[in-house]
């Protein structure tokens, strides 16, 4: 049986390289950062030697994952050539580079689209408010800060993913207005390839005391992101943050149709491992949906990069022919 989009649910296989943990914000609920100077900077030769362990284990993306180094920092120079490098290094060996250092400035953008074939930032949520709270001690969580960044990606043509982080002390028209924020964006540059919806899941690095987000209003904020955004955007969520296969179900009958980067750790939430591709099929087939693998870049988008990067995409879809692999090459 030909197996009909509406039934395809995606996922990236992915690995993430972390420059360095370090991170001059202090949101109370990370479980990712650690302070300035007490994170040691990943070397390229450190990388080179896990990409290329990684080349035989079917993955694709590379997520440069890192904490911020202040923009007025004499070390910021430094910390944005590293990531550069990274990017060049992970392409050099047959991956695709996506990005996600936090606010960048535009010409730092602009460097990184030629080594980089998409990139993100969650918007988390535009409410000021979260500025007295979670975020007192996060200044580039200042909501015009990463909007500003969504535009310059639009401005730049980089295909980009963003997204809401759900229970951190917004309200539920919080939600809808950054959906509706992110949507007049994309309406005028065409640049979100996805959305992802990320609920609040205590860590044990985090400070702030606050329960996890309901799993069971997620399948309602779904249903209404759908109706929000533009219907070129794609919903994600992460599976490993949605324990119970019963309300993943309900993510995807409300509208999720991808399950974002897939590797050995979520750097993001450590304590919250990522399901076996096999038991996410396992989990999901049953009710009619077929688990496909992606590219970090959605095929719309392809006339927006560079022709070495083209060839770069172009590499890997050809390779997985070559041997056999599943990866969907039109959503």
């Amino acid at each position: 049986m030909t197996m009909g989009v509406s039934q395809i649910i995606t996922y990236s296989p992915a690995y993430t390289l972390v420059p360095t943990y370090e991170c001059f914000n202090r949101c109370s609920y990370c479980n990712f950062r650690a302070d300035p100077g007490q994170s040691s900077w990943l070397t390229l030769t450190e990388a080179d030697h896990l990409l290329k362990q990684l080349q035989s284990q079917g993955i694709c993306e590379i997520l440069i994952l890192s904490g911020e180094v202040h923009p007025h920092s004499p070390r910021r120079k430094a910390w944005f050539q590293r990531i550069y490098d990274l990017c060049e290094l992970a392409l050099s060996r047959g991956f695709l580079p996506h990005t996600n250092g936090g606010p960048l400035q535009f010409e730092e953008m602009r460097s990184l689209k030629s080594v980089n074939v998409s990139m993100g930032l969650m918007l988390e949520q535009i409410t000021p408010q979260l500025q007295q709270t979670v975020h007192r001690h996060a200044p580039s969580k200042i909501p015009q800060v990463r909007l500003q960044q969504l535009v310059w990606a639009g401005e730049l043509q980089i295909p980009f993913t963003t997204g809401l982080l759900l229970g951190i002390g917004e309200t539920s028209e919080d939600w809808w207005e950054t959906l509706d924020a992110i949507a007049q964006l994309h309406t005028q540059y065409g640049h979100i390839q996805e959305v992802i919806l990320q609920p609040h899941s205590p860590g044990h690095q985090q400070y702030w005391q606050a329960p996890a987000f309901d799993p069971q209003q997620l399948p309602q904020v779904i249903a209404k992101a759908r109706q929000i955004l533009p219907a070129d955007i794609t919903l994600q969520i992460p599976p490993n943050l949605v324990l119970d296969d019963q309300w993943l179900l309900a993510c995807l009958a409300a509208g999720a149709r991808d399950l974002g980067g897939i590797g050995p750790k979520d750097e993001v939430n450590p304590d919250y491992p990522h399901p076996q591709i096999q038991r996410l099929q396992n989990s999901i087939e049953p009710a009619g949906w077929h688990l496909v693998p992606r590219l970090p870049l959605y095929p719309q988008y392809n006339d927006w990069l560079s022709p070495r990067l083209q060839q770069a995409v172009l590499n890997i879809r050809f390779n997985d022919i070559q041997q056999g692999s599943d990866v969907l090459i039109d959503k």
